[in-house]
């Protein structure tokens, strides 16, 4: 589990197919403190760690991830937000993320509003709901819905997140990694709207 308060950037340093698996090293200030087999929030996808090396370290992601996430369309050079998973004696700071994205979201908009910014996100209307004022993860980051739509939502990005996240090199059209809060998740289930 996450929280979506994003700890690093990691870069891409290689790809490797294999079958219809991928293999992907990446590059991070954290990577000495990491272990094989940990849990790891890659652009709000949770992977694996499978293998540390002195300048990086790598994990696998399956096809199905490939599919659903930006993941798939990762390139050498690449930046994304990465966050270990939660500690139970820490803060809970953003809202409870799995690391398991619904699907993935174009931004249809990006506006600067007097030192913030935000970013208007399209999404299949039955991948998932969001609320006026509840919580989404975009590419990791736990955010707060600004306004809702059947099939897109606003959030506002602080000049904090805008620079300290892969958020600020976003344009229009690029994909994004969406999981809906999983509470909403919930309730939909038992409301029978699936």
């Amino acid at each position: 589990m996450f929280t979506g308060i994003i700890e690093s950037q990691a870069q891409v340093l290689l790809i490797k197919a294999e079958l219809h698996n991928v293999h992907i090293k990446f590059s991070s200030t954290i990577t000495p403190e990491l272990n094989v087999n940990q849990s790891l929030s890659h652009n709000g996808v949770c992977l694996t760690v499978t293998q540390i090396e002195e300048d990086g370290y790598w994990v696998t992601a399956i096809n199905e991830t490939l599919v659903c996430t930006q993941l798939g369309s990762l390139i050498v050079g690449d930046y994304v937000n990465i966050e270990r998973c939660l500690l139970l004696n820490g803060r809970f700071d953003g809202h409870v993320v799995q690391g398991h994205v619904d699907c993935k979201g174009l931004v249809e908009e990006i506006s600067e509003q007097g030192g913030s910014w935000v970013l208007r996100i399209l999404h299949p209307r039955d991948a998932g709901m969001t609320v006026k004022k509840g919580s989404v993860c975009l590419n990791g980051i736990s955010l707060t819905v600004v306004d809702s739509f059947l099939e897109a939502f606003s959030v506002a990005i602080i000049p904090y997140t805008w620079e300290n996240s892969n958020v600020s090199s976003l344009r229009i059209g690029d994909p994004v990694n969406i999981e809906f809060d999983i509470y909403g998740k919930y309730i939909q289930k038992m409301m029978g709207h699936e």
